[in-house]
């Protein structure tokens, strides 16, 4: 138990350090030196990426949001206010630059995109499913993996920006809807609307997904 409340409390002071090395980069940041901000980048590049990529899934598109995330928290740096954690607040920014892509990308494949077929049904819900341990094992179950992955991909591209954006953080990330809330600027409650539809949508577009 003793040992247990010492853990503890070191875990606590490590972060505690940790918060205010952090906030000393900040500020450094704020007041021009270039070094503080590329350490900052340094600290969070990686996690920057893996968000980029789990919300637009396109490698290609994710090192550019990654660009224009860091891009956009450098000219706003001196908005920052300590209010949150810079983490926090960079996630929030990388979010809206993913928001704003997936926007011109939907509004550039409406422009072009054929009409939907209508899937066949009469199969279990997907969402009711779980995927075999020993798929990776057979070839043919590997294949059937990647081709119920290409049927996924299509329809993640039916639901509007921020309900995909909702549906990975929810479903890719493990967070939970207060904190999506907070990371995108709106209520719990719009949130919660926004997962409903979102997998309202994909459980129609997978209906026939065998």
């Amino acid at each position: 138990m003793g040992m247990s409340v010492a853990l503890e409390g070191d875990a606590r002071q490590a972060a505690a350090v940790k918060l205010a090395e952090e906030q000393a980069l900040v500020r450094k940041a704020q007041a021009g030196d270039r070094l503080a901000f590329e350490e900052l980048v340094r600290r969070y590049d990686r996690d920057v990426l893996r968000l980029a990529l789990n919300l637009v899934r396109r490698p290609e598109d994710a090192r550019d949001i990654y660009q224009e995330g860091f891009l956009r928290a450098y000219r706003n740096l001196h908005r920052f206010r300590f209010e949150c954690s810079f983490y926090t607040w960079l996630y929030r920014i990388v979010t809206n630059v993913a928001l704003d892509h997936l926007r011109r990308r939907t509004s550039h494949r409406e422009e072009q995109a054929p009409v939907p077929q209508e899937a066949e049904s009469g199969t279990r819900d997907f969402f009711d499913r779980q995927p075999e341990p020993s798929a990776a094992a057979n070839p043919e179950k590997q294949l059937l993996g990647h081709e119920l992955g290409r049927h996924i991909e299509q329809a993640m591209k039916r639901l509007s920006p921020r309900e995909r954006v909702v549906f990975e953080m929810k479903h890719y990330q493990g967070l939970r809807l207060r904190a999506i809330g907070d990371l995108l600027g709106t209520s719990e409650e719009t949130v919660k609307n926004s997962l409903f539809r979102a997998t309202r949508k994909l459980r129609a577009s997978l209906d026939g997904v065998r």
